[in-house]
């Protein structure tokens, strides 16, 4: 319990990174809990309201091209975007966690074929690779998240792989050998607890990535379509130059929430690299 508490000692210290996680919690909770109290349908045209209608009480963001209420749609499409950005990271991890172990700690074939594996991966421009996968695969939310983390499970295999190359030789690792721990035990029981801590601290930057793929999938019109929403498809209708100049509220609040919820991210992610930091503890 004492590296826990100082653990979180050190990252509420960081200003920023406190801030951050804490618009990042209010952010979630609103994303599920707003639309409750609101009790507009993301999917139903107001008719009295119109197509494109400015912001009024009954709409405080207006509506769409459809007469969509766009802060109903708005709150969908955080629903949608966050839940790609955490669960795409969350399957690069469980895929790349255990490959970059087994590479690291049983070397011969294992680490050959994993780490050209990796090399294959990352040797291509992501975007391309996504954007061919959804294509091929269909542009649901649970392809998107498959196809992005499928293919982001590379760099985090990389770095459990240099961890567990320096852990293995270390005299803890020894020591469970010589009382007749498994190979299984050692990976998972010994080695991992001391190397995971540079995945935790950049699972923030590959939500970051996730929920920016998402988005230039569906402002290139290959992602998600309406009438599901999206932040990426919400920008969308920024690419009308009438829509970009005459009507921010249907973009300028969805771009908002991404560039917000980047950088509130990457600031978490840097609260996490010196929280594990053993020297910082």
């Amino acid at each position: 319990m004492k590296p826990l508490r100082s653990f979180w000692r050190v990252f509420w210290s960081d200003r920023r990174a406190a801030a951050a996680a804490v618009f990042l919690l209010a952010e979630i909770l609103l994303v599920l809990l707003l639309p409750l109290f609101l009790g507009q349908d993301p999917n139903v045209t107001d008719r009295t309201a119109g197509f494109w209608a400015p912001p009024s009480p009954a709409h405080l963001l207006g509506t769409d091209e459809a007469g969509r209420d766009l802060l109903a749609r708005l709150l969908a499409g955080g629903r949608v975007s966050l839940l790609v950005g955490f669960a795409s990271a969350a399957l690069g991890g469980v895929l790349g966690v255990p490959l970059g172990l087994l590479a690291g700690y049983k070397g011969g074939k294992w680490e050959y074929w994993i780490m050209r594996a990796c090399d294959a991966f990352q040797s291509f421009p992501s975007i391309l690779l996504v954007l061919a996968m959804v294509t091929l695969l269909g542009p649901s939310v649970w392809n998107i998240i498959l196809v992005i983390g499928g293919l982001g499970w590379a760099s985090v295999a990389r770095l459990v792989y240099s961890g567990t190359l320096s852990a293995k030789k270390a005299e803890y690792v020894e020591a469970s050998r010589a009382l007749g721990a498994t190979d299984r035990e050692i990976l998972f029981r010994t080695i991992l607890p001391n190397v995971v801590a540079p995945v935790w601290a950049s699972l923030p930057l590959k939500v970051v990535r996730a929920i920016l793929s998402e988005s230039s999938l569906s402002f290139l019109g290959v992602g998600l379509r309406t009438p599901q929403a999206s932040w990426g498809n919400l920008t969308q209708s920024a690419m009308e130059l009438v829509t970009l100049t005459t009507r921010p509220w249907a973009w300028l609040p969805p771009g908002l929430c991404i560039v917000a919820t980047g950088l509130a991210l990457l600031l978490v992610g840097e609260g996490l690299r010196k929280a594990l930091n053993p020297r910082n503890r």
